[in-house]
C-alpha cells in the first residue's frame, strides 16, 4: 500500500492503525456518554407532614425529571421508618434539578461496599 507522498507502508501496519484509530473512537465516544448516563442516587428528604412518604417522594422526584409516569419508571424505593428519602437512577442534571427541590436535604450515589473476608478467625 502507497500513501500520498509515494511512501510504501506494509499491510499489517496499515491494519493496525485502522484498529487503533477504532478503537480511540470507542473509547471517547463511551467516555463522553458516560457524563450523562443515569445512575443509582440516594435522595434524603425532610418528613413530609401532611401526605404519605411515597407521594411526596414522587412529586419531589416527578419535579426533577419531567411527569409522575418518568418518576414511576426511575424511583427504586422509598425510605420512610430510620430515614425519610428515595433512591432512583438519575442523571447528573437530574440530580441538579432534585436537589433544588423543597425539602431535599441531600443527594449522594449510591454505593456499594464490600466486607472483608478474614481467615475465618475471631480475634
Amino acid at each position: 500500500m502507497q500513501n500520498r507522498a509515494g511512501i510504501v507502508i506494509p499491510k499489517s501496519i496499515s491494519v493496525f492503525l485502522f484498529i487503533f484509530s477504532l478503537s480511540v473512537l470507542i473509547s471517547l465516544t463511551m467516555a463522553s456518554g458516560d457524563s450523562s448516563a443515569a445512575s443509582v442516587h440516594i435522595v434524603y428528604t425532610e418528613k413530609p407532614q401532611n401526605e404519605e412518604p411515597e407521594s411526596f417522594h414522587l412529586r419531589t422526584l416527578a419535579a426533577a425529571v419531567g411527569s409522575e409516569e418518568a418518576a414511576k419508571e426511575v424511583l427504586l424505593y422509598s425510605y420512610k421508618n430510620a430515614a425519610s428519602g428515595f433512591s432512583a437512577k438519575l442523571t447528573p442534571e437530574q440530580v441538579l434539578e432534585i436537589s433544588k427541590q423543597p425539602g431535599v436535604l441531600q443527594v449522594a450515589p449510591s454505593r456499594t461496599y464490600q466486607l472483608h473476608s478474614g481467615t475465618g478467625r475471631l480475634h
